[in-house]
């Protein structure tokens, strides 16, 4: 790799989008971000901001037939702006991959048998994994001599312990079948587990750290000494916290009885779970930002779609205090927690025996900065601190392409 080579291009294929940002690892700074999305359609749209130049965002609509012509297009755009995929100071392509089952547990170049193991996992990430390969193919295409390099969401989460990583079903079964409980948004817990031990002037090896991404999708972790020991999605993202549209835990029988006594089959019964639940089950929406105006005005539905979602936060805050034994910090990030001041009072509502308290005009401050909420006396930190997925994956490709 050439010494100027400092540049990393983050891609997250979707399977009907493309998420990219381009980054200079010698400061870390964004040199272009952008997305092309409904890949497939008339209707498609690539919406590219160019931050090198300090131009504004371009969007251009129009059919893009595959994700091969939606890197194409994003290729041009990049060009436009000097900062084309043949530049020489595009060091490698870094590739957000949801499921890397047990094999991978690290961030791992791409070559052809990394790729088969990838698509071996495609039955446990149905919906993820064969876009994540589809656009991990393109990008070899576009650039065959440059390193690709997959980072993957459950690698965070390898470090569990077999006791908390296992079901408690028939051992055979469950290993023929790869049944356990891998866990996903690894990056953006690792990330934040990190930043929260440097928000305390601390490795992160000296602390405990409960992780708290509330997005659409949710989840929560246990982090001791800067490993994951434990953490709330499980097979699938659908295991965990109640979500935007997802259920997050529930009676496994649950299914049998709605194919019983509803005539549901497996598909009707995944829809519903995965994007008929939640929040959106619950009341309708799934923005938690019109899910509190709507408590304001009195809707008793939202009010109790807030408070299940709150009470299944505060489980796992209590589970993973008792799993942890010493909790340094509770740390909220993502979309929600970063931005929903009330989630964030009433999660930590009634905790001041665990050592936990919200000091309301620190919760009330807006910033994109890493900041305590807590008063100065909580014996537990608590914290809000931004998540940067795409900062992350590009470090690490980074790291290991300069190794």
């Amino acid at each position: 790799m050439s010494a100027t080579a400092t540049r990393v291009l983050v891609l997250n294929s979707g399977s009907s989008s493309v998420k990219y940002q381009l980054l200079d690892m010698s400061d870390g700074s964004r040199l272009a971000v952008g997305l092309v999305e409904r890949i497939g359609e008339e209707t498609s749209r690539l919406a590219h901001t160019p931050l090198a130049t300090g131009g504004a965002k371009r969007e251009t609509e129009g059919p893009i037939a595959d994700h091969e012509a939606a890197l194409k297009a994003v290729a041009a755009e990049l060009t436009a702006d000097g900062l084309g995929l043949d530049s020489p100071e595009l060091a490698a392509i870094g590739h957000r991959v949801v499921h890397g089952g047990l094999k991978f547990s690290a961030p791992t170049v791409i070559d052809e048998a990394v790729l088969e193991e990838i698509q071996r996992l495609v039955p446990v990430a149905p919906l993820h994994n064969p876009a994540n390969i589809t656009g991990i193919r393109t990008a070899q295409a576009l650039r065959p001599d440059l390193p690709q390099v997959a980072v993957f969401d459950t690698a965070f989460h390898t470090t569990m312990p077999e006791y908390a990583a296992r079901y408690a079903i028939d051992v055979e079964t469950a290993d023929a079948h790869r049944i356990r409980r891998y866990g996903f948004h690894g990056t953006s817990h690792a990330y934040v587990s990190r930043k929260t031990a440097e928000l305390l002037g601390k490795a992160p090896e000296e602390v405990n750290v409960i992780v708290l991404h509330l997005g659409n999708g949710a989840s929560a972790s246990a982090v001791a000494g800067g490993r994951c020991v434990d953490t709330s999605m499980g097979l699938t993202p659908l295991e965990g916290l109640v979500m935007g549209t997802r259920s997050g835990d529930i009676d496994p029988a649950v299914t049998f009885h709605l194919k019983r006594v509803a005539g549901m089959d497996e598909d009707e019964v995944d829809v519903l779970l995965n994007k008929k639940s939640g929040l959106i089950g619950l009341c309708g929406d799934n923005d938690m930002r019109e899910i509190r105006r709507r408590i304001d005005e009195g809707d008793e539905r939202a009010r109790l779609a807030f408070d299940i979602y709150i009470h299944r936060l505060k489980k796992y805050i209590g589970a993973y205090s008792a799993v942890l034994g010493k909790v340094d910090a509770v740390a909220f990030t993502a979309g929600v927690g970063e931005n929903a001041a009330p989630v964030r009072e009433a999660a930590i509502a009634g905790l001041e025996e665990m050592g936990m308290a919200v000091d309301a005009a620190r919760n009330a401050v807006r910033s994109d900065e890493p900041r305590l909420i807590s008063p100065d006396y909580a014996r537990v930190a608590v914290a809000v601190v931004p998540t940067d997925e795409e900062l992350e994956i590009a470090q690490q490709t980074y790291a290991l392409v300069n190794a």
